[in-house]
């Protein structure tokens, strides 16, 4: 069944959940090629509560996975920084809008992907995500259609990606009316928001792997 953007906006309308905001790009890679981490990673935030102990113990563990990296995220100091850049005009969005120019700066990352590779890696998510649809909520599987029909996480590469994706932030904001300012703040000071992906990402990767190890080990 074909479904448009406009569907996927009204589901998340209802829940109350917007997608394009996050680092999808990172969460994924953050997996460490774990099929149920990855899922559960993947779909973090579109279950609430208690809700979150109904889904097999791996699942769980990506859940829990996502939200310790957001955490992490949101504290690291090169993320405070780089949130200064947008904070005047775009205020508490300026950490979503963060979350999609890390994306950006991790699909250029010629230490972690070249074209080729970053293309089969979205692929192999885009896989495994499709195998295990019966284990995800249920809004989350239209907008995994269309973020497979729109490759939005190979996508993040482009400026023009990241353009679409700011636009979808101010869509579903209920306070931003416009994503210009964003992209022109972007584009002026991508050296330095390079910069402060550079320091913040090594970080996160070792916390995510630890944490990650650790989950794997828990009872």
């Amino acid at each position: 069944m074909l479904i448009t953007l406009t569907q996927v906006r009204e589901l998340l309308t209802r829940t109350k959940r917007t997608f394009i905001s996050m680092n999808y790009l990172a969460h994924a890679y953050l997996s460490f090629n774990h099929p149920q981490i990855l899922v559960g990673n993947m779909i973090s935030d579109f279950v609430k509560g208690s809700s979150q102990f109904g889904y097999a113990v791996n699942i769980q563990k990506g859940i829990r996975l996502h939200r310790a990296i957001d955490a992490f995220t949101d504290n690291h100091p090169a993320t405070k920084g780089a949130r200064e850049i947008f904070r005047k005009d775009y205020r508490l969005y300026s950490g979503a809008i963060i979350d999609i120019i890390y994306d950006h700066f991790l699909a250029n990352d010629t230490a972690v992907f070249n074209d080729a590779s970053l293309l089969a890696f979205t692929d192999s998510v885009y896989s495994v995500l499709e195998t295990h649809t019966t284990a995800m909520p249920l809004v989350f599987i239209p907008v995994l259609t269309y973020m497979r029909n729109e490759n939005w996480l190979y996508y993040y590469k482009d400026q023009d990606g990241i353009r679409k994706s700011l636009k979808g932030l101010v869509r579903r904001a209920a306070y931003l009316s416009e994503s210009e300012t964003a992209y022109r703040l972007f584009t002026d000071n991508h050296p330095a928001l390079r910069n402060y992906y550079n320091t913040y990402f090594p970080d996160v990767k070792n916390f995510a792997k630890q944490q990650f190890d650790k989950l794997l080990t828990a009872e």
